[in-house]
């Protein structure tokens, strides 16, 4: 914005200076012309006194050193002669002559003033005054030097001014940018001081009242989150005192509703806890992965599904919490226990590449039809929301990553979730989304 708005200052004070500067300088131009002209006619002026009195020749070239034109002056007598330096010709002196008022010629050097003068018995004499080419320019340079300085002067106050203004807006609209990153990345608190022109300070209030408001909702949303996971411990508790009545062998039950109060406690935790900006968090996907699939392993056992976890022996680090993708794991499984029937296989691969992790999970069931509609949540049919697709990919996206769903070497559906370890690399735009089902071929994964 500074150097547009110096662009223009130099284009409008350049113009306005060129308005001024070629007038003035041809003024100038003109002046220093008719200057050199009226000393000339100032020169032949002082001789018309002598001549009325003589035309000695003798006397006439005293009164023309007295002139101090030097040799640029010359007197053309009625007998023909002259004296003096002649420079006119003959023809110019009959012209003069005949015109009887001052004729200006041009010769190769300078200008001829010819004047001439009526004498008694109808006798005329002609005086001759040479004005050299730079008498006509004297001082025109210097002026024009001037001129030209004075304009240079002039666009560069214009350019400083217009820059001080630039500096006050950027700073503005800076401040602005710096404040709106900072409360999308999480600082609910940042505020600033509008300043600037009126539009910035208008727009600085709109933000710090936007700000505001955010606070507010998140604050209300936070107190309904925490308040609708407080009312689930009722049930909750009431399902734990049945567990307890069962024995030993509702043990696989009672750890799966431990688990759930633990993620109830989790989220009236979170729900309480102030907004602030996320910190950086990570975990070993291989662990989670381990870890989740002992849970499920025993549901599957009961349900003679055939499963496998691959890759998962060593360490594999992902930028997202380990409660966060435990919780995406455990939809994907429960996802393939829902909606495919008993005995149905599924694999849990974990794949690590260059600058990324891939957590696939492929079973045998009949797949997914319409996956762009399985990504949206209400809209995936089967009695799904569809929101744990969506909380798959949120988390995906979350770590600059993607989610991919397609057919899987098992004949079923593969849901492929990619984590970016590097967030150097930009991921395109089209590898976040797939497209109809198929990902277009230019933007699949390597």
């Amino acid at each position: 914005m500074r150097r547009t708005l110096a662009l223009l200052a130099v284009a409008g004070a350049s113009m306005i200076a060129l308005a001024f500067l070629i007038p003035l300088g041809l003024i100038v131009r003109e002046i220093a012309h008719g200057r050199a002209m009226a000393e000339a006619e100032r020169q032949a002026s002082a001789l018309v006194p002598v001549l009325a009195i003589t035309v000695d020749p003798a006397r006439l070239t005293h009164a023309l050193l007295s002139t101090g034109a030097g040799d640029r002056i010359a007197v053309h007598l009625p007998d023909g002669g002259s004296v003096g330096t002649v420079r006119a010709s003959a023809e110019s002196l009959a012209t003069a002559s005949r015109l009887t008022r001052a004729v200006t010629t041009q010769i190769g050097t300078g200008y001829l003033l010819l004047r001439p003068v009526a004498l008694d018995g109808g006798r005329t004499v002609v005086i001759e005054i040479f004005v050299p080419a730079g008498d006509l320019t004297r001082g025109v340079t210097k002026s024009w030097a001037t001129l030209t300085g004075v304009a240079v002067v002039l666009v560069a106050g214009s350019v400083l001014v217009a820059d001080r203004l630039g500096v006050r807006v950027v700073r503005s609209t800076q401040r602005l940018g710096r404040a709106a990153g900072a409360l999308g990345a999480g600082d609910l608190s940042v505020r600033i001081e509008p300043e600037g022109p009126p539009e910035l300070v208008s727009a600085g209030e709109a933000f710090n009242t936007m700000a505001d408001r955010v606070v507010r909702l998140l604050a209300a949303e936070r107190e309904m989150v925490a308040d609708l996971s407080h009312r689930l411990r009722t049930p909750l508790t009431a399902l734990r005192l049945s567990l307890d009545n069962l024995g030993p062998e509702a043990e696989q039950s009672r750890q799966a509703l431990a688990r759930l109060e633990s993620e109830v406690d989790q989220i009236i935790a979170a729900a309480r806890r102030p907004s602030r900006a996320p910190e950086s968090v990570s975990c070993d996907a291989a662990h989670v992965l381990r870890e989740r699939l002992t849970f499920w392993s025993a549901l599957a056992e009961d349900q003679q599904r055939p499963w496998q976890l691959i890759g998962a022996s060593e360490p594999a680090r992902v930028p997202v919490a380990a409660t966060e993708l435990s919780a995406v794991v455990d939809a994907l499984l429960g996802n393939v226990f829902r909606h495919t029937p008993e005995g149905t296989a599924f694999t849990v691969t974990l794949h690590q590449g260059a600058g990324t992790v891939g957590v696939l999970i492929a079973d045998a069931g009949p797949g997914i039809p319409d996956p762009e509609t399985a990504l949206r949540r209400g809209a995936s049919g089967s009695g799904s929301t569809g929101l744990g697709l969506d909380i798959a990919r949120q988390l995906a996206e979350s770590s600059g990553g993607w989610l991919r769903i397609d057919a899987s070497s098992l004949g079923g559906a593969s849901v492929q979730l990619w984590f970016r370890t590097d967030r150097s690399e930009r991921v395109p735009r089209g590898m976040r989304r797939p497209v109809g089902g198929r990902w277009p071929r230019r933007d699949r994964p390597r």
